[in-house]
């Protein structure tokens, strides 16, 4: 398994990544916005992406957003091959977009919406808490970002108070890092890989 900030060379992944995310939001039956793969590849050429592979096939992605100047970053976009969930590699991607957050941004509340139990876990692993969405930034441009949510009737009916997502942000600056995914053991239940 290989886990590695995204560059220009990965852009050839965008569409097969954008679609990815379609057949997870129509796995799950819940809100996920769409991505452009525009979108996608310039978080990539801007080094704003993990882009994970196992055996040299494309295995997962995960990219950042900054808002109100760098005080807060979203880590956002989490997607892992079907194939291969429920092995940490899920984990790892976050745990690695989550150290390329705390590197570039090292002031930022970083911060996440999402319905999905596992990020949940996942992000009160690595030191985030439940929120109000109040506490989540205030930009148009985040925000904005939901409207292609199935849900998106609902954030608006609550005056973007409240919706099926549950926000979380990780805002202890003083914490360390956590360890990269080529210093950390490898989990129990994650099979070996190699590339």
């Amino acid at each position: 398994m290989t886990i590695r900030v995204a560059t220009a060379a990965d852009t050839q992944y965008a569409d097969l990544l954008c679609q990815w995310y379609i057949e997870s939001a129509k796995q799950r039956g819940t809100g996920i916005a769409k991505r452009d793969p525009e979108y996608v590849k310039a978080k990539m050429v801007q080094g704003n992406a993990v882009i994970a592979f196992v055996e040299g096939e494309l295995a997962g992605f995960c990219y950042i957003e900054t808002f109100e100047s760098g005080k807060f970053v979203a880590n956002s976009g989490l997607v892992v091959n079907t194939e291969l969930r429920k092995h940490g590699l899920g984990r790892a991607i976050k745990r690695e977009v989550f150290r390329l957050s705390r590197s570039k941004y090292p002031d930022a509340k970083i911060f996440g919406i999402t319905t999905s139990l596992a990020v949940m876990k996942i992000n009160s692993d690595l030191g985030y808490k439940p929120v109000t969405f109040s506490e989540l930034t205030t930009s148009e441009d985040f925000w904005k970002g939901c409207k292609s949510c199935k849900n998106f009737g609902i954030l608006m009916e609550n005056e973007r108070k409240m919706c099926l997502c549950t926000g979380m942000v990780f805002d202890d600056i003083t914490a360390p890092l956590p360890a990269s995914e080529n210093e950390a053991e490898t989990p129990s239940s994650t099979p070996t890989l190699s590339e």
